[in-house]
């Protein structure tokens, strides 16, 4: 017994195309879009990965575009996420400030690196005339906190 592909009666086919739009394909490739994104915007974050010391009078610094020195723990330097020579440090901080001698420049050292590193960067930019430097930190952890209120606590 076979299934008619005619209607006998009135001479249509039985099967005819269907009007929906099937989403399935359309969802899965913006799942896979989505992971993709997920993925990369991370790596899009720009600076130099450093981990801060941390204070407990951190402020937050004016919104403008900043002029950012690190000090990895290895001792390179970069000017913003670009790695730069300690020579040509102070012309290219000068070439970003323009005649704005107002603007902070930002100092941020990596907790791991010399401390002499950080202040001959300090030294070099201020022998030069740049004299608003801001040390960068990160916010303190609440044990971080409990431990130094302790500290200044026992006399």
């Amino acid at each position: 017994m076979g299934l008619p592909t005619r209607n006998e009666a009135s001479g249509e086919d039985l099967y005819q195309p269907q009007a929906d739009i099937n989403v399935t394909p359309l969802v899965d490739v913006m799942l896979v879009l989505l992971v993709i994104f997920m993925v990369t915007a991370p790596l899009l974050a720009a600076g130099v990965k450093v981990e801060l010391p941390q204070a407990k009078s951190a402020q937050p610094l004016d919104p403008k575009e900043p002029v950012v020195v690190t000090v990895g723990k290895d001792g390179k330097l970069s000017l913003g996420t670009e790695e730069i020579s300690a020579d040509l440090l102070v012309a290219a901080i000068q070439a970003k400030l323009g005649e704005d001698r107002t603007r902070v420049v930002r100092l941020r050292g990596d907790k791991d690196a010399a401390y002499g590193d950080v202040v001959a960067v300090m030294d070099r930019l201020a022998s030069n005339g740049i004299t608003h430097i801001a040390i960068v930190t990160g916010p303190m952890s609440r044990e971080r906190r409990q431990e130094s209120e302790a500290a200044e606590a026992k006399p």
